[in-house]
C-alpha cells in the first residue's frame, strides 16, 4: 500500500482538514491547524506531502521521525501542527487497514467512557449562570470558563474580585458534585496569578489553566509551590522536550493539543511522560471533529487521562459546528457528560467529504482578536 495523494481543506469556522489517500482506496483524515494561521500550516502540509506521497502509510513511527527531524530546523507550532494532522490521518489509515480503532493499536482501552467538559462564557466571560445551567441540563458534569478578559499587568482589586465572583457564580450553579476549570489564557502575570489563585482555592476549581504565558515557564515552580489550586498548561507546548520543564515544575495537568503537539504519536508519549510525574492528561481541543476523534482515541488508551475538551457550541463556531462535517454524529453523542467508547476502525468517525469540499470552496480567514489595555498598549488575548 502506498500513499498516492494528500489534500487539504480550509473549512469554516477556523479549521484545516487533510485527506490522505492510498492506492488501496483506504483514506485517512487529520486536522492540521494553527488557529488564525491555517493558510501557513496548509503550505507546510504541502511541503511535507512531497516526502509522504509514494510511501507506505503504515510506517507511522518512521514517518514521524522524518517529518519532525528530517529538516535541520525543527519544531514550532506550524511544523508541529502540520505533522500532527498528517499523523492523525496515518493512524486513521492504520486502524481502517487492520480493522481496529486506534485505541486498540495503542494497547487497548483502559476505560469505557471519556469524561468531557463544555465551554461557557466566551473570550470575555459573561452570562455564566444561564450558560452553565444549560450545560448541566444537557448532562455535563464539568465546564471550563475564561477567568477574565483584558487584565492589567498587576491585576486591580476590581479585576481580582471579578474573577473570584465569576467562579463563585459557577460554583453556585454547579454545586459540590460538578467541576469548573478556569482558564487564565496567559493573560495574568505571575504576581497577579499568585494573588488570584489563593482567593480561588475555597471554590475548589478542577484546575487553573495557563496561569502564565508559556515563555514564562521558568516561573512555574514558584507558582506551583504557592498555589493551593492544581495548575494546568500545555496547549502552546509542542513536544515532550517542551513539556519536561513544566512537569518537573510540578504541574498537575498536561494539556497537549492533538492538532499541535505532533499528533497521536507524540501526545501518547507526552501522556506517558506526564504519568512519571504524577500528572494527568487533559488534551486541549477547541477545534473540529477530527481533532476531537483523535483526542478521544488517546484518552481511551491513557491510564492517567483526566478530562477532554470539546468545542460543541463554543463561541468560535459561528459558521459551522462540531457535527457539521460528519456523515454520522453518533460518535459525539455524549451521555451524562461522557463520550462512550467507540470501536469503529481508525479514528471512529466518517467525514462527510462532500460537505468538506463544498466548505473549502468558501474557505475562511479566521484571525484571533488583538486586544489592548486602556493606554492602547498590547494586551494578551
Amino acid at each position: 500500500m502506498k500513499i498516492t495523494r494528500i489534500e487539504t481543506f480550509q473549512v469554516p469556522p477556523r479549521w484545516l482538514f487533510c485527506r490522505v489517500e492510498t492506492d488501496d482506496g483506504v483514506v485517512g483524515w487529520g486536522e492540521p491547524v494553527v488557529e488564525g494561521r491555517a493558510e501557513v500550516v496548509r503550505a507546510a502540509v504541502d511541503v511535507l506531502a512531497e516526502y509522504l506521497v509514494g510511501q507506505d502509510p503504515l510506517r507511522i513511527q518512521d514517518h514521524w521521525q522524518v517529518l519532525t527531524k528530517g529538516g535541520f530546523y525543527r519544531g514550532g507550532p506550524v511544523l508541529s501542527s502540520a505533522v500532527a494532522g498528517l499523523d492523525q490521518a496515518l493512524w486513521d489509515i492504520a486502524g481502517k487497514t487492520y480493522g481496529a480503532p486506534v485505541h486498540a493499536l495503542l494497547g487497548g482501552p483502559v476505560r469505557e467512557r471519556v469524561r468531557v467538559y463544555a465551554w461557557v462564557g466566551g473570550d470575555e466571560p459573561g452570562e455564566l449562570s444561564e450558560q452553565i445551567a444549560a450545560q448541566v441540563e444537557a448532562g455535563f458534569t464539568a465546564v471550563k470558563m475564561n477567568g477574565a478578559g483584558v487584565t492589567s499587568p498587576i491585576a486591580t482589586a476590581a479585576e481580582t474580585a471579578a474573577v473570584v465572583d465569576r467562579v463563585a457564580a459557577a460554583r453556585e450553579v454547579l454545586g459540590p458534585g460538578r467541576d469548573v476549570a478556569v482558564d487564565f489564557h496567559g493573560r495574568f502575570t505571575a504576581a497577579s496569578a499568585r494573588r488570584v489563585l489563593a482567593e480561588l482555592a475555597p471554590l475548589h476549581p478542577l484546575f487553573v489553566e495557563e496561569p502564565v504565558l508559556p515563555e514564562h515557564g521558568h516561573l512555574l515552580p514558584g507558582l506551583v509551590e504557592a498555589s493551593p489550586v492544581p495548575l494546568a498548561t500545555g496547549e502552546r507546548l509542542y513536544s515532550r522536550a517542551e513539556f519536561l520543564p513544566a512537569l518537573t515544575a510540578g504541574i498537575a495537568v498536561a494539556q497537549p493539543d492533538l492538532s499541535h503537539a505532533g499528533g497521536i504519536t507524540e501526545v501518547h508519549r507526552i501522556a506517558s511522560l506526564a504519568d512519571t510525574y504524577g500528572a494527568q492528561l487533559a488534551p486541549h481541543c477547541p477545534l473540529g471533529p477530527i481533532a476531537l476523534a483523535a483526542s478521544l482515541q488517546v484518552a481511551f488508551a491513557t491510564p492517567n487521562f483526566l478530562i477532554q475538551e470539546q468545542s460543541r457550541g463554543i463561541h468560535y463556531n459561528k459558521d459551522a459546528d462540531l457535527l457539521s462535517y460528519l456523515a454520522d454524529p453518533t460518535p459525539f453523542r455524549f451521555v451524562d457528560g461522557h463520550a462512550p467508547r467507540n470501536d469503529a476502525p481508525g479514528l471512529g468517525i466518517t467525514v462527510d467529504e462532500t460537505a468538506v469540499r463544498a466548505a473549502d470552496r468558501a474557505g475562511h480567514a479566521w484571525r484571533n482578536p488583538v486586544w489592548r489595555h486602556a493606554d492602547d498598549s498590547f494586551a494578551e488575548w
